[in-house]
């Protein structure tokens, strides 16, 4: 967007500004012959955007129009034939620019130019026209070949060198610069190779910067203004027609270099003949043995003649499709015949075109694939070699057939069992070696195989292997039997193996059998299996019959009474078991009455088959020492109950388990038995026990104490309070309908001592005894969560006559449902008093407040407005 300017600076502007007409600062230098072309451009004007342009000439002083753009008058006589042939025309380069050109401008062209615009300004200002010197001298520049006749053919080999030479010489009367370019034609284009250029620099063309930079391409210039171009290496690139163009070049006025006039002479014609080259191995495929050398000779044939230099690789593959990058070099010879370093490896000429490649003591790991890589060497002019050609033979397949020695294997058990957790033994040895060699070493696998029926197929499977330096792996099967050390191998000679099983259970009968195998150290000290010879194999069976428990239990005193002694004897025979131990165990089954076990049997005491006691579910405290097991024989045990009590009646038996000894000298069990039944009856003619729980207040509010008794009744025989004693305790369930786990609250014992169980709630509980067959159980400060069914479990103690205290079988009382009501007016009495007493004392405050803000805060002075006291007018007077 334009912006104005101020009023001064405005006219200051239009004042400065102006058509401006432009050509070159002369003098224009050009030689006789050439084409000219004189540009003409011209700037700030007005007018359409297309300029139309006048051109004239002046030797002297009058000047003489040549040609015009808009006027096809305008050309003067003289110049209407040039014109019309078009050796003078205007060459329009934009809307504001044209240039005259003149074809083989002559020495008469030379002089003033003058280069104007017709005005289409509003206003004349500025120069509407511009003139330029033209000067032309004679033609001095000469180009030429080695020779003064036509251009050279020249055959090379790749790789060859080769040099063209051309000269350039000027007489011309201007101080002008020469700029050589060497140009090679391949196709229909010339390309440019390397220049030099006139301000004295090279310029290698493009795709020559590297071989410049590395010597292989120069411009050298010599005597008599030659100018040579040198080639190295030369490739089927550099194949072609090569030409020398030359330019002159002459400083014009503004300092600018300014190119006057070019020429251009065919040297040669180059054609590069590639190098041919055949590399063959002399043998096709080769088999040695193990240990024996391999001899492998690499044939090379080539076209080329002169001086030249072999360069041989050889190399292994273990696939025939392998690349040079993925294989690997044995041995190389370069050109100047020297031979990497190796060992059992060696290189040699053995004429000009054959090189012998040397391999001692091969051994398997050598099978695979030879071929030779060979590449030709020329020198250079500048004492380098330069690598022209390079070929791969085809793969030679090489097979080393390993030396396999020759042995046998046998097998034998030198322990074999003939009762489970029997020790067994193998002994693996090998036998009639022959060819072996220090390089041989052996080592064994062990394998088991089951015996499965006819028509299923045998499976192997294997026990561990060593690998050649004699490391264990152990297989799949018994791999945790081998790390604890029940299967051990071993190696008890340098030709035997041992397996042994410390031991044998019945899941290890079976067929075994081992494998010898045979390890070769090759030269890198690797050892590779060569051989694997297996043996025949071994079965290990023993007959199995079924174990066989027998117990008998005997009761040794018929006939007793409550408070005597209780005493059984427990006999066992066992048959096919070997060196068996045995474990008792003395079971009661008690009448489904008895509430200390549901099931109906009751484990009392066992002894182990190392003799250690323990008490199972023994549970009476006060007779903890009142049961005794004991071992009187090694198949004979004795139990004893001292102090017999009511509740001991039932059935009592011995449950004996025999152990065999097992792996580790642990102890397996073998079977289980169970005596015949001995039978603990008491005839009493006692009392008849009853208890009744009762309560006068069932239903009681919160915070209230709850009454419930437990009162026992007797019946038949009646007996002294100081004869008859009760332990009493209170359960609870916490539900309507005897659905959940009673809880216990209280209990008291026979001797007074009550104990409570751990509450949660800030009830609290009492148990006491009020008469001798009366018990009372109190709730302090009931809570809702003191409701739910109440019963109490009595257990009756009597005294005998001989002074011994007999428990009567646990009597249950009907449950009585104790319920928790909530009183409402005591819950509500306190919050509502206090409710009442602060929206009172809150009214009342409320009733000061607004008195006092009525009377002191908002009162106001009010003043009557003052008013006029006139009459009417009538509507006549206005």
């Amino acid at each position: 967007m334009a912006v104005p300017l101020p009023g001064p600076l405005a006219c200051l502007s239009a004042f400065c500004r102006g058509r401006i007409v432009r050509v070159p600062k002369g003098p224009l230098i050009r030689v006789v012959g050439t084409e000219v072309a004189i540009p003409c451009s011209v700037s700030d004007y007005d007018g359409p955007s297309e300029q139309n342009f006048d051109w004239e000439f002046s030797r002297d002083t009058d000047f003489v129009r040549i040609v015009s753009t808009w006027d096809s008058t305008f050309t003067s006589e003289e110049y209407q034939k040039r014109v019309g042939r078009g050796d003078i025309k205007l060459r329009r380069s934009s809307n504001d620019a044209v240039e005259l050109v003149i074809r083989n401008i002559q020495p008469a062209d030379q002089g003033r130019y003058k280069c104007s615009t017709p005005s289409t300004d509003a206003t004349v200002q500025g120069n509407y026209d511009a003139e330029v010197q033209v000067k032309v001298i004679s033609d001095g520049l000469s180009v030429s070949g080695s020779k003064a006749r036509s251009s050279t053919s020249l055959r090379l080999s790749e790789g060859d060198s080769f040099k063209l030479r051309c000269s350039a010489t000027t007489t011309s009367p201007e101080h002008t610069h020469l700029h050589v370019t060497w140009q090679i034609k391949s196709g229909s284009s010339w390309r440019d190779i390397l220049s030099l250029t006139h301000e004295g620099k090279f310029q290698p063309g493009p795709g020559y910067e590297e071989r410049y930079r590395s010597g292989d391409v120069r411009l050298d210039t010599g005597a008599n203004d030659t100018y040579r171009l040198s080639v190295s290496q030369a490739s089927s690139a550099d194949g072609g027609a090569y030409r020398c163009l030359v330019s002159e070049w002459v400083r014009g006025a503004d300092g600018l270099w300014q190119k006057i006039q070019e020429k251009s002479v065919e040297i040669a014609s180059v054609s590069i003949q590639r190098t041919a080259l055949d590399v063959v191995i002399s043998t096709s495929n080769v088999s040695v043995t193990e240990r024996d050398s391999l001899d492998l000779t690499c044939n090379i044939t080539t076209d080329r003649s002169g001086i030249f230099q072999a360069e041989v690789m050889w190399y292994f593959s273990a696939s025939p499709d392998d690349t040079l990058s993925d294989a690997q070099l044995l041995l190389s010879m370069d050109h100047d015949s020297v031979v990497s370093d190796s060992t059992l490896i060696s290189l040699s000429h053995v004429d000009r075109n054959s090189y012998r490649l040397l391999v001692r003591d091969v051994d398997v790991e050598d099978s695979g694939y030879y071929f030779c890589e060979a590449a030709i060497w020329v020198p250079l002019h500048n004492g380098s070699w330069h690598k022209v050609v390079e070929r791969t033979s085809a793969p030679v397949s090489v097979v080393v057939t390993a030396l396999e020695p020759d042995y046998d294997v046998f097998l034998n058990a030198s322990k074999t069992p003939k009762f489970s957790d029997d020790p067994t033994e193998l002994n693996c040895r090998i036998t009639n070696v022959q060819d072996t060699e220090a390089n041989i070493r052996f080592s064994v696998s062990w394998y088991y195989r089951q015996h499965l029926p006819s028509d299923d197929v045998l499976t192997e499977e294997l026990l561990a292997t060593m690998d050649a330096d004699w490391t264990l792996l152990p297989g799949d099967r018994g791999r945790e039997r081998i790390q604890n050390g029940e299967i051990i191998f071993s190696k008890k000679s340098p030709n035997t193996f041992s397996l042994r099983i410390q031991w044998t259970s019945e899941s290890d009968r079976g067929d075994y059998f081992c494998v010898i195998s045979a390890w070769s150290r090759h030269r890198n000290n690797s050892w590779v299996k060569s051989r694997d010879v297996s043996s025949a194999s071994v079965n290990i069976f023993w007959a199995t019959q079924d174990y066989t428990l027998t117990v008998e239990a005997v009761k040794l005193k018929p006939f007793f009474v409550a408070g005597h002694t209780f005493e059984m004897t427990c006999k066992v025979s066992s048959k096919n078991i070997k060196t068996p131990r045995y474990s008792v165990l003395i079971t009661a089954e008690k009448p489904l009455t008895d509430q200390s076990s549901p099931n109906g049997t009751t484990r009392i005491i066992s002894l182990n088959q190392d003799s250690v006691v323990r008490l199972e579910d023994w549970t009476d405290q006060t007779r903890v020492d009142g049961v005794v097991l004991e071992k009187v024989q090694e198949n004979e045990f004795r139990y004893r109950m001292y102090q017999t009590q009511i509740s001991d009646a039932g059935l009592y038996r011995c449950v004996v388990t025999a152990w065999s000894p097992g792996g580790g000298g642990m102890w397996r069990e073998a079977v289980n038995g169970l005596s015949n039944p001995i039978q603990i009856d008491f005839q009493t003619s006692g009392p008849v026990f009853n208890v009744s729980v009762h309560s006068d207040s069932p239903t009681i509010y919160q915070g209230e104490v709850a009454d419930l008794l437990c009162i026992v009744t007797t019946e038949g025989i009646p007996l002294e309070p100081d004869d008859m004693s009760f332990d009493v305790s209170w359960f609870a369930v916490r539900s309507f309908a005897l659905d959940r786990e009673p809880v216990l609250l209280a209990s008291l014992d026979r001797r007074g001592i009550v104990a409570q169980s751990r509450r949660n709630g800030s009830s609290d509980l009492s148990l006491e005894r009020i008469s001798p067959l009366e018990f009372r159980l109190r709730v302090h400060g009931c809570e809702d969560h003191d409701f739910g069914n109440h019963y109490c479990v009595v257990t009756p103690w009597v005294r005998s006559a001989t002074g011994v205290w007999q428990r009567e079988p646990d009597i249950k009382a009907k449950p009585i449902f104790l319920s928790v009501k909530m009183d409402v007016l005591n819950a509500f009495k306190y919050p509502l008093l206090i409710g009442i007493g602060l929206a009172t004392v809150i009214g009342l405050l409320s009733c000061l407040i607004g008195y006092c803000s009525s009377r002191w805060c908002c009162k106001k002075e009010v003043q009557e407005t003052r008013r006029e006291r006139r009459r009417l007018m009538s509507m006549e007077m206005d």
